[in-house]
């Protein structure tokens, strides 16, 4: 007697390209538990890059399943398992082992936190459906998302990787501005449980930020955008840390601009609604 037998399918066997995305994912795995390791070791400039390569690894998955038809549930939840691990837990590790452990369970508690808020964050991000009416919202997230929330926990390790304290010490700026009790490395662990407590409330919170995965750029911009990536790239490899360091500081003025930014286009979608139902009536 045939018994129909269900197949556990990670990839169609028709076309094995779908493998990619998930390859991507699992890559995207090692490098954040390689980071720790980085950590560990106090190899802290090789852990930050790791967790760096882990977030592009995590931005390129999703389009590459796109553009090869590839899409599953196995491929968003072994996406979602993914970001606990290399934007929750890897980036909380290593800021303990830099400076938080310094200030005993206390620390230790301010992982537990930040690892916990990552994973509520993306429980609620793999459950958000967006309305028919409404597909503005595509460009904007729910709170800070994981890669950028580990990014900013790392903005005080990645300052310390950079030159540019000592910059501002050639130039007299730390002491014009009365900057001596911030840069000064006996802070790092008030500083760093700052950042972490607050990015943690932002990850959770339903502040809009916005989507950079959505954006589209139109075919004639196409050159500037290459132009772009290009020159970015290219000061990025000789002065990593730096530019690192200013790309979170960017993130973290945008936040404010794609609040009002956000509050702006529900306005005007709510009016709009607003009109059609008056119409609808008359």
């Amino acid at each position: 007697m045939n018994e129909s037998k269900k197949e556990f399918k990670l990839i169609q066997k028709s076309t094995p390209v779908s493998l990619l995305p998930n390859a991507l994912t699992i890559l995207g795995v090692c490098l954040g538990l390689s980071s720790i390791k980085f950590a560990l070791d106090f190899n802290y400039e090789m852990a930050v890059i790791t967790v760096g390569l882990a977030a592009i690894l995590d931005t390129l998955d999703g389009r590459v399943a796109r553009l090869a038809n590839a899409t599953s549930k196995v491929g968003k939840e072994l996406d979602s398992l993914t970001d606990v691990i290399s934007f929750g837990v890897a980036p909380s590790f290593i800021m303990y082992f830099w400076s938080i452990n310094e200030i005993g369970k206390f620390g230790w508690l301010l992982v537990l936190l930040y690892t916990v808020c990552c994973a509520l964050r993306l429980a609620r991000f793999n459950l958000m459906k967006i309305n028919n009416d409404e597909t503005w919202k595509v460009n904007f997230f729910e709170g800070v998302p994981s890669p950028a929330a580990a990014g900013i926990l790392l903005l005080p390790l990645i300052l310390s990787l950079s030159n540019i304290v000592e910059v501002m010490n050639l130039s007299g700026l730390i002491q014009t501005l009365n900057l001596n009790s911030i840069f000064n490395n006996e802070n790092n662990k008030i500083v760093s449980s700052i950042i972490i407590l607050v990015i943690s409330i932002l990850m959770v919170s339903k502040i809009p930020t916005y989507s950079l995965k959505k954006i589209t750029i139109p075919r004639s911009l196409g050159g500037f955008l290459l132009l772009g990536i290009g020159s970015y790239i290219s000061i990025l490899i000789f002065f990593t840390f730096e530019v690192l360091f200013l790309t979170g500081l960017v993130y973290l003025l945008l936040i404010p601009i794609s609040y009002y930014h956000f509050k702006h286009l529900n306005k005007k979608s709510q009016n709009e609604n607003v009109e059609d139902e008056i119409e609808d009536i008359l």
